[in-house]
């Protein structure tokens, strides 16, 4: 008898999730004065697929595993946001995820509207064999509703560019020819760009350097606490790291290390390259994610999971900067009160944006297969990034808003007026 991976108990932050993305458009719909027939459009996904599927293991047993795809928007163009695999993955946190895509493709002014995906499934769980079949199937599931003029799928947690080439291969399969554009993120020898793995953690190195110029702040010598060690925390740790500031904490879902003179990450990447957890690297002070978060840092980056700062934690919190390299790591209610202590948040909806920034790039260079230099790539990157900053900022100066708030107005206003030129069909 198949067995069911689908465990209501793994759910428990992903509620949150949803209520904070929200919380999030309702206060930015009451700022826009939008009336209730397009709040009533934009508050809810556009299409939601849900999908069981079995999978053959490797000792001859079947499992069937839950998974999700769904639309939030196209106002604005083909759907795009990530695929993620976690035994946390549930309908309400992709519905949340999706929908801050819609807002984040917005800010940063590309002809897309959001998605999200996954299944639910700890992919450290399975062999390779049994990892691919599981994204082949699923790729398959979603198949009726992906596509590069319908909806591009890209990496996001628990899934790599490796696994977005198994899902373009069977999308190719299913065609007869290549697809390259179903899917961003793939590696560069399949049609990939180069810069994208590096692309969200370099989005938020050019994020926090146009804040330090705004604010007249010397980034060299700044200190930096990053919660995260993923493919965006380390990437940013690096090459904030080269830009001369001082990462004093850094942390993974175990916990962290600590040196308040500056860490050496490149020596923490290669202790990772090993599979070891941070605590387990030497020569460095131990220190838990509730510690890291509580330090009295210049920027503190969270970028891990949605949740992380709430009403509960937010009276430790001493950054005087916090630039959210993950989604949704802020609830409203903490928003509010580090708000009203002057603590300036650059919101997910921009810090995060340089994912799907060279995404979009990687599928322009896929529909015309012609491919740019990685300088190309990343002078471009900077260039949206840093435009999308400047007009979020001179909003929230003009508007006295935050800069979140200033970021869902902008973000909202777009797809609004994308919706209203477009029409409600028929």
């Amino acid at each position: 008898m198949a067995i069911s991976d689908n465990d209501p108990q793994a759910a428990t932050v992903e509620n949150d999730a949803l209520s904070t993305a929200l919380t999030q458009f309702d206060d930015a719909a009451e700022r826009l004065h939008l009336d209730d027939g397009i709040r009533r459009v934009l508050r809810v996904s556009k299409r939601e697929l849900s999908v069981n599927f079995p999978v053959n293991m490797d000792d001859g047993s079947i499992r069937v595993f839950c998974g999700y795809r769904i639309q939030h928007s196209i106002a604005r163009g083909p759907a795009k946001g990530g695929l993620r695999y976690s035994l946390h993955v549930s309908l309400d946190e992709v519905r949340a995820l999706a929908m801050w895509m819609t807002w984040k493709a917005a800010v940063v002014n590309l002809p897309f509207g959001g998605a999200k995906g996954g299944v639910m499934v700890d992919p450290r769980a399975l062999s390779a064999a049994e990892l691919e079949d599981l994204t082949r199937r699923y790729a398959t599931e979603i198949s009726i509703i992906i596509g590069p003029s319908e909806d591009i799928p890209a990496p996001d947690m628990g899934t790599n560019p490796q696994i977005m080439a198994w899902i373009m291969d069977t999308i190719s399969m299913h065609k007869g020819h290549t697809v390259a554009g179903v899917v961003t993120g793939k590696p560069v020898a399949v049609g990939g760009t180069l810069g994208r793995l590096e692309a969200t953690g370099r989005g938020i190195l050019f994020v926090v350097e146009e804040l330090c110029s705004q604010k007249s702040i010397h980034l060299e010598g700044s200190t930096v606490a990053i919660q995260g060690f993923g493919n965006v925390g380390s990437v940013a740790a690096h090459l904030l790291q080269r830009a001369g500031a001082k990462v004093v904490a850094v942390s993974d879902r175990v916990g962290g290390v600590h040196d308040g003179n500056g860490l050496d990450v490149d020596s923490l990447l290669e202790c990772r390259s090993d599979a070891k957890p941070l605590a387990e690297c030497l020569g460095v002070d131990k220190i838990t994610n509730a510690d890291l978060l509580a330090l009295p840092v210049d920027f503190l980056i969270p970028a891990a999971l949605e949740g992380q700062i709430t009403s509960r934690n937010v009276g430790d919190v001493r950054a005087r900067f916090i630039v959210e390299g993950a989604n949704g790591p802020t609830s409203p209610e903490a928003d509010r009160i580090l708000g009203e202590r002057g603590v300036m948040i650059v919101p997910d909806i921009l810090a995060n944006a340089g994912g799907v920034i060279v995404s979009y790039f990687e599928w322009v260079q896929d529909l015309q297969f012609y491919f740019w230099e990685e300088d190309e790539v990343n002078d471009r990157l900077r260039k949206v990034i840093t435009r999308a900053y400047r007009e979020v900022a001179a909003a929230a100066e003009r508007d006295g808003l935050t800069m979140r708030e200033a970021a869902m107005a902008l973000g909202v206003g777009r797809v609004v007026e994308a919706t209203s030129i477009r029409g409600i069909y028929p």
